[in-house]
């Protein structure tokens, strides 16, 4: 396969968001397909949430960005070794990993609790008013390397905006395994819609932007931790690449997105009245 997983131990620094502007010539979206974990569910809050009172009641200090971090590694290295199992299936060998890490003998059952807290992380807070917004224009679909029911979960959590959801465990691989997407495109094509109506939105350079963009697709960077360094919970990737859109937020693709469709409704409405005039002119 023609896929690279990498996690750098000095990893690459992001850029500075920029929010690109529209072109004349930028395509039509009819569709946006999101990454979940981290780009609509805020996963490492969920992640810290859990692991900060685990960690005290074990007499461990662990900062936030070491907890994170240990996250991001480990998950980097399972996903090499068991590309077949979906995120939240990782989520109990991560935790044991993570607690080796720290000197501590894990318990099978912690493995579980850690799993199972999947259901307790919160989205973020601009997450389910933008999905309304966007749901009134666009189809929406969930790509995701959660499970079925896991997925399930986190749409309920946000309204269930999503027309279609494909996850790992539908398909037999994790992103950034091209082999999702290729999936995700043959369930659109079926349904009339072209690869350059499709934006994937993502926080994910490791899991998304990367091979998005190398399967040709627009895509939309939300990048999540514009005012942090580093990638977080994130692995990092074995490179950058430069997003068709650098946002900081879903509100700012909300804003990108009603700009274009009004300039497109300008466009034809300016096109429909020198028609028109012409005709008229014409038929004097």
């Amino acid at each position: 396969m023609n896929f690279q997983y990498g996690f750098k131990q000095d990893p690459v620094k992001p850029s500075n968001p920029v929010l690109h502007n529209f072109q004349m010539n930028s395509p039509d979206f009819k569709v946006l397909t999101f990454d979940v974990a981290g780009t609509l569910i805020d996963f490492e809050t969920g992640i810290l949430n859990w692991f900060q009172p685990h960690l005290e009641q074990l007499n461990l200090e662990v900062d936030e960005e070491e907890i994170l971090n240990a996250f991001a590694k480990t998950e980097a290295h399972y996903l090499k070794i068991l590309p077949k199992s979906s995120f939240t299936g990782l989520l109990p060998v991560i935790y044991s990993d993570m607690m080796r890490s720290w000197g501590f003998s894990p318990g099978e059952d912690e493995g579980i609790y850690f799993q199972e807290s999947v259901k307790d992380w919160p989205p973020f807070s601009d997450t389910i008013e933008a999905l309304k917004e966007l749901k009134k224009n666009f189809t929406l679909v969930a790509v995701s390397n959660c499970d079925s029911s896991y997925l399930e979960w986190m749409s309920s959590s946000v309204g269930h905006p999503f027309d279609t959801m494909i996850c790992s465990d539908m398909v037999g691989a994790n992103k950034p395994d091209p082999r999702l997407f290729t999936q995700v495109l043959k369930r659109l094509k079926s349904q009339g819609f072209k690869q350059e109506e499709i934006l994937h939105v993502a926080q994910s350079q490791f899991h998304d932007i990367v091979p998005v963009s190398k399967l040709g697709w627009s895509s939309a960077w939300i990048h999540r931790r514009f005012n942090r360094p580093g990638f977080g919970a994130t692995p990092a990737p074995y490179r950058m690449v430069k997003p068709t859109f650098n946002l900081q937020s879903l509100n700012e693709l909300v804003d990108l997105l009603h700009k274009q469709l009004e300039d497109g409704r300008q466009k034809r409405e300016g096109t429909f009245s020198l028609r028109v005039t012409f005709n008229h002119t014409e038929a004097a």
